[in-house]
């Protein structure tokens, strides 16, 4: 029988960390009843330097259900380098992994489902909302602008699927093939080319807590996935560049033929208004430009992606 790990990336979570494990393993225990899984199936979850009581938690949890296990980072490495530890550590033992966050706002009661899906065959099975009736207006479009964005730049996304879903073996060790210091890792799996499916659920509030995304976190997020999977926003200033170049032309033509017609008006707003235009062009251009050679520069550098402070088996 195939053995099941639920990965669980955890910040601040002291508040729902007890409630969600007791959950995640009562519904663990549902499907080795039914002789499904292993009964060696597990929970690991990653503490992404927490500054509460998370670890001291897992710590307890451990101790009382040694299915419980825990990994620490040093400091705050981000959600997906968690995401990626907490895979690394599965798949030395599992068969099937599930990644899922704490908060459980994702519906855990889908992971059977997920695994009839695994029976016939997907490698990969995403957990996709249903509807966003829980999100704010303004989280509810900007996340539909994200991505017709991303669809627009050539990126293929599974459309309201954020990081819940259910992974083979082989599926994540090809995964974790993919090396790139700051990966979206949403972004990266449907690459792979392995058979999928998905199961639909209702998405629900936070039982307690407070979302780690808020609005800043999600723009470099939504950035971060633009800047990782598609060159499209440098192509994108090449073709302005070009436009600009030939409105450049336009205006060298025109200025021209009014001198030479004697309708030429000195100016001073038109001189102003056009070096204060290109001028903001010029320095969105090297920001853009800058955050690729930043990314090339972070990835030559070979750091590690986490430091693990200690580990719970």
């Amino acid at each position: 029988m195939e053995k099941l790990t639920i990965v669980i990336p955890a910040y601040n979570e002291e508040e729902v960390l007890h409630s969600s494990l007791e959950r995640l393993l009562k519904i663990e225990d549902s499907i080795i009843n039914s002789q499904n899984i292993d009964e060696s199936s597990n929970i690991i979850v990653v503490d992404d330097g927490s500054k509460d009581k998370t670890w001291e938690i897992i710590e307890q949890e451990n101790q009382s259900n040694s299915r419980v296990t825990g990994i620490k980072f040093s400091k705050n490495f981000g959600h997906q380098n968690a995401l990626i530890a907490g895979m690394t550590e599965a798949i030395k033992t599992a068969d099937l992994v599930v990644t899922i966050d704490a908060d459980l706002q994702d519906d855990p009661d889908s992971i059977p489902t997920m695994f009839q899906e695994y029976t016939q065959g997907a490698d990969i099975v995403y957990g996709v909302r249903n509807n966003r009736e829980t999100d704010t207006w303004f989280k509810r479009n900007s996340a539909g602008l994200f991505y017709k964005t991303l669809n627009v730049l050539g990126v293929r996304l599974v459309q309201n699927h954020a990081d819940f879903r259910m992974m083979t073996k082989r599926a994540i060790s090809t995964l974790l093939e993919y090396h790139e210091r700051n990966m979206f890792i949403r972004g990266v799996i449907p690459m792979l080319g392995y058979k999928t499916a998905k199961v639909y659920y209702k998405r629900t509030p936070r039982m307690a807590g407070e979302s780690k995304y808020p609005l800043k976190k999600m723009l470099a997020f939504a950035w971060d996935g633009v800047t990782s999977l598609t060159i499209a926003p440098v192509r994108a200033i090449l073709m302005l560049g070009l436009l600009v170049s030939m409105l450049g032309v336009c205006a060298l033509i025109y200025s021209v033929v009014t001198k030479w017609m004697g309708l030429t008006v000195h100016g001073w707003s038109s001189l102003m208004i056009s070096i204060w235009i290109l001028g903001g062009l010029q320095m969105i251009s090297l920001g853009v430009i800058g955050e690729y050679i930043g990314k090339v520069t972070t990835e030559v550098k070979h750091r590690p992606r986490f430091i693990i402070e200690s580990k719970l088996k």
